[in-house]
């Protein structure tokens, strides 16, 4: 009997990994806070960067390796750098800009908190009778996550990577203007 309690945990006694979950959850929320309050266009990039990482960490907390590095290659490897790519070409300003602060910071949190709490509902509703089979393969595995990305996700996926060839060519055709001639007629 003594056994049988010692081995188990509730909400009570978290184990490691559960109190490592909810740190990196809370620096990553600090992370995406900062990102969208700052006033510098680069740091918010960076800031970014740190939150996607720490989604990553997340997912490799999970188990899910292969999300986890997915994580890392394309949002903080592809488009972070597509972010900077795009504010070094546009001529964005570097340093602190007074147009980054429109003053509707609590409208924002407003629309802010009623949009995650429809998604965390909606979440909630969806799944509320769903459960894992924990005698099948994992879910974070290359192999269930391949399946579904290339049976149910292709357009999504390729859509995706059209928008970002997009906004790069966008910002290339941006920086080529001539400084002179402000509707890029030479």
């Amino acid at each position: 009997m003594m056994l049988a309690a010692a081995g188990t945990h509730g909400f009570l006694s978290p184990t490691g990994v559960e109190i490592a979950f909810i740190l990196v959850g809370l620096a990553t929320l600090g992370a995406a806070v900062i990102t969208v309050r700052t006033t510098q266009l680069v740091h918010a990039a960076l800031w970014l960067v740190v939150a996607l990482g720490g989604l990553a960490v997340e997912y490799l907390l999970l188990t899910a390796e292969f999300i986890a590095w997915v994580q890392v290659l394309i949002y903080v490897g592809s488009v972070v750098v597509l972010l900077l790519f795009g504010l070094m070409l546009t001529r964005a300003p570097i340093g602190r800009s007074p147009d980054a602060d429109s003053g509707n910071g609590w409208v924002a949190l407003a629309v802010a908190v009623a949009a995650g709490g429809s998604l965390v509902w909606v979440v909630v509703d969806a799944f509320r009778t769903t459960w894992i089979d924990l005698d099948g393969p994992a879910q974070g595995s290359t192999r269930v996550s391949g399946e579904i990305l290339f049976r149910h996700w292709v357009l999504p996926f390729e859509a995706l990577s059209v928008l970002l060839l997009a906004a790069l060519v966008g910002a290339i055709v941006l920086s080529r203007k001539d400084a002179k001639d402000p509707e890029g007629k030479s």
